[in-house]
């Protein structure tokens, strides 16, 4: 986390704690000067207050611009926001990826409700008090676009009559060779699940068991590690199965083994073993039983660094991928998610199989745990960039209704998203729901069922070099 941002974190918390003890304060005196019973009514008052309209994760203030930048000659253009609709200056560059840079500045209402725009048949949602440079996703709507039919309007926000729209150009990804890297069982499917259903040649290499975290298990009557360990082989089984769902057979499925958040450690001294934290295993051989090729841990079974790079290395040359998807190392902060792709480089650097391309993903935020915010089904605008990522094209492929029902039936069959929320978790949304009009998908209860099935899906296509 940059400075900047653990200072907002710092002063978000000082704030909070001065306007607890004002709030205290000013609820004592009401008890003596006024009555008793009005510190119990506000005090319910005020926590439902806060769960309604305060209890968002959102580590900078909403009047900060996003910045991005992008590569050097990408087709640029105004355009002009008059009576609801989009009017370019000019012929609509080429370009599958359109990406509309805007002012949105939330009304009064749109500090208690979630500020939208209307883009066509499509609704992307921002910040409550958001006023500053946004970027809307228009991917899709280039025919609507190009003869002037295209509606924006916002909801609870007002958008500036001058915006600016980026054409960005890619091949079609899905025709090449494609390798997903996951960190843990599911994140395949949460990023690229309607790039995998649709790919002809695709390969998915899953790093950890996702064992950690298995309270649920424990009420089964196991002690902890023994839950751990089912709970590493179910999620490893997922990674090697759920992909078929998508038409990827196991044969291109691999589960390598390794332990939650380790990766790490692991790459600060690579050629010390690190074992689970929770399971008391340190063989990575445990899960691999199933996969379709030998891997170089296989002959001893480390869960080392050195033992996770030659892994990949080897099953790089085993699929060639041309094109590899893994987490982007600057906007995703899961520090397994920053491994895997600083494991990735290290194992290219090293291999005879040269990709030519990395497809980014961010499956967690920094600053917005809420990103890509709004109802599920809807589009997905640019997430935050308070300060400047690496100028990369950007790619965002559209998902059909009939593929976000199968993505969100995937995320159903990962075991790490079954269950039920907790207690506090259920409230919060039903009170939500009924004071700030949130609303949650039926397909299921995990926030990612809101979050990743969507009508896009969205990579940041960086080059490598030859």
């Amino acid at each position: 986390m940059s400075a900047r941002k653990q200072q907002l974190l710092k002063t978000h918390r000082r704030n909070k704690r001065l306007f607890l003890l004002a709030a205290l304060v000013v609820l004592a005196l009401l008890g003596v000067l006024v009555a008793w019973w009005l510190v119990p009514l506000l005090l319910v008052a005020g926590w439902v207050a806060h769960e309604a309209w305060f209890a968002d994760h959102l580590f900078y203030a909403p009047g900060d611009d996003y910045h991005y930048q992008f590569p050097l000659g990408t087709p640029t253009q105004a355009v002009t926001l008059t009576a609801g609709k989009a009017q370019l200056s000019a012929a609509l560059a080429p370009g599958e990826t359109l990406i509309l840079a805007v002012h949105v500045r939330a009304n009064w209402l749109g500090r208690w409700l979630d500020p939208y725009v209307r883009v066509g048949d499509d609704r992307q949602d921002f910040e409550r008090g958001v006023a500053g440079r946004r970027y809307l996703n228009l991917s899709g709507q280039a025919l609507a676009l190009a003869e002037g039919q295209l509606t924006i309007e916002g909801h609870f926000c007002r958008l500036a009559a001058q915006a600016e729209l980026f054409c960005l150009s890619n091949p079609d990804y899905a025709e090449q060779a494609v390798m997903i890297l996951a960190p843990h069982a599911d994140d395949a499917e949460l990023a690229a699940f309607g790039l995998y259903s649709r790919s002809r040649n695709v390969s998915i290499v899953t790093l950890t068991q996702g064992e950690i975290e298995a309270e649920h298990y424990q009420r089964l009557g196991l002690p902890g590690s023994e839950a751990a360990r089912l709970k590493g082989r179910l999620r490893a089984w997922d990674s090697l199965a759920v992909p078929l769902w998508g038409g990827v057979p196991a044969s291109r499925c691999v589960q390598l083994g390794y332990y939650c958040l380790q990766l790490p450690a692991m790459a600060a001294e690579p050629d010390k073993a690190f074992g689970s934290r929770e399971s008391g295993e340190s063989d990575v051989r445990s899960v691999r039983q199933h996969n379709p090729l030998l891997l170089p841990a296989d002959s001893d079974g480390v869960p080392s660094w050195r033992n996770l790079v030659a892994d990949l290395v080897q099953a790089l040359e085993h699929f060639r991928p041309q094109v590899v998807v893994t987490p982007h190392p600057e906007l995703d902060p899961h520090s397994d998610h920053v491994a895997t792709t600083q494991a990735l480089h290290q194992a290219i650097a090293l291999s005879s199989c040269k990709p030519h391309t990395l497809l980014l993903y961010a499956n967690h935020l920094h600053d917005n745990d809420r990103w890509p915010m709004g109802p599920a089904g809807n589009g997905i605008a640019l997430p935050p960039a308070i300060e400047a990522l690496p100028a990369d094209p950007l790619w965002s492929p559209l998902l059909s209704p009939a593929v976000q029902l199968d993505k969100a039936m995937a995320l159903g069959m990962q075991h790490d998203l079954q269950g039920r929320p907790p207690l506090k978790k259920r409230v919060r949304r039903l009170i939500q729901q009924l004071l700030a009009g949130r609303r949650w998908p039926a397909t299921g209860e995990d926030e990612f069922f809101r979050k990743a099935v969507r009508r896009h899906e969205l990579f940041w296509a960086r080059r490598l070099p030859d």
